[in-house]
């Protein structure tokens, strides 16, 4: 099938596919890394339209874009490759906090480049912001990364509504990336009206709210090593995941209505919200990526959409997105 394309921002356009791939757990936080099948899946993707890939150099940490950059070694024209910085961690994965600082921001996109083996990065994200660092001069840096031709468009991620109008005066930021589904919809307050006010666009990681949307993910479902299990995804786990899991047989039973998989529906109510949106649920299996693919062909009316909203609503979910918050710039 064709997947149609979308553009994120307007002073600094960037044309994506309409549907990403979050490439993250296929290295980390999901179980088990599967190196081959991630850089299958992401040959899968290509093949599909799906152009738009996400990663991170703290994920893995490092190991993650080496990976994206051996699957788009003889593909790169075809993708639109976003990468991040700030979430700053040692090789062996201490984390040592978050890092906005310009010498910093220079050192971390040098050292991308270098594992993605590539000339420059479509997307770069500062990818939490550094509370200690003043955020003009942290989008300074990266605006230099632009003048140096290393950089084509800047991001920022989980950044609240004054930072976001703060750094976009600096350089024209093309995309914020933030967690947004049925399952977390606090953006629509204040976050979303900003962006469409300055004309950047919105780039939904966990737009599946980390794979419950799906309905396959279960008590007891989660190998031994998934991150999902812990505390610090308080929705996820004990008695908020059976009451959440609810929720999902509401969205299951609408589904089943319109002949599609829960997942397919949740994520076509992500893309329904706006042509300057490209969510990128994040997959290291081919037939699930090929599931949310079908969610791309999926038209939902505005009944359908009320409909999905007075079966989930924002406030019915049970417990935080994440159980330590200190890094989200709010």
């Amino acid at each position: 099938m064709s997947i149609p394309t979308r553009t994120l921002g307007t002073a600094a356009p960037l044309t994506v596919s309409a549907l990403g791939l979050g490439c993250m757990g296929m290295s980390e936080f999901y179980g088990t890394p599967d190196e081959a099948g991630g850089i299958a899946t992401i040959h899968r993707a290509l093949d599909l339209g799906v152009t738009f890939l996400d990663t991170a150099d703290m994920y893995g940490p490092f190991t993650n874009e080496q990976l994206v950059g051996r699957a788009i070694a003889d593909r790169r024209d075809e993708v639109q490759l976003a990468t991040k910085f700030g979430n700053q961690r040692l090789p062996d994965g201490t984390r040592l906090g978050v890092n906005g600082k310009p010498e910093y921001v220079r050192a971390a996109c040098d050292a991308s480049l270098q594992r993605l083996g590539v000339d420059h990065i479509d997307l770069y994200y500062q990818h939490r912001v550094d509370k200690t660092v003043p955020i003009e001069e942290t989008v300074g840096a990266m605006a230099q990364l632009v003048e140096a031709g290393k950089v084509r468009h800047l991001g920022l991620s989980e950044a609240s509504a004054e930072t976001i109008r703060r750094a976009h005066a600096v350089h024209p930021i093309t995309a914020l990336q933030t967690e947004y589904s049925l399952f977390t919809r606090d953006l629509e307050a204040e976050i979303l009206p900003t962006l469409r006010e300055l004309g950047i666009g919105l780039v939904p990681y966990s737009p599946l709210g980390r794979g419950i949307l799906t309905g396959r993910l279960t008590p007891g479902s989660l190998e031994a090593g998934d991150s999902r299990n812990s505390a610090y995804f308080p929705r996820l786990n004990g008695e908020a995941l059976e009451a959440n899991l609810r929720l999902v047989d509401r969205i299951g039973a609408i589904a089943a209505e319109k002949g599609v998989t829960p997942g397919q529906l949740a994520l076509a109510w992500v893309l329904a919200q706006g042509d300057d949106v490209a969510p990128i649920p994040g997959t290291r299996r081919i037939p699930y990526l090929e599931e949310n693919v079908g969610a791309v062909a999926i038209e939902l009316s505005s009944a359908d959409l009320d409909g999905l909203r007075e079966a989930v609503p924002a406030d019915a979910v049970v417990g935080d997105r994440y159980g330590d918050l200190s890094t989200i710039d709010a």
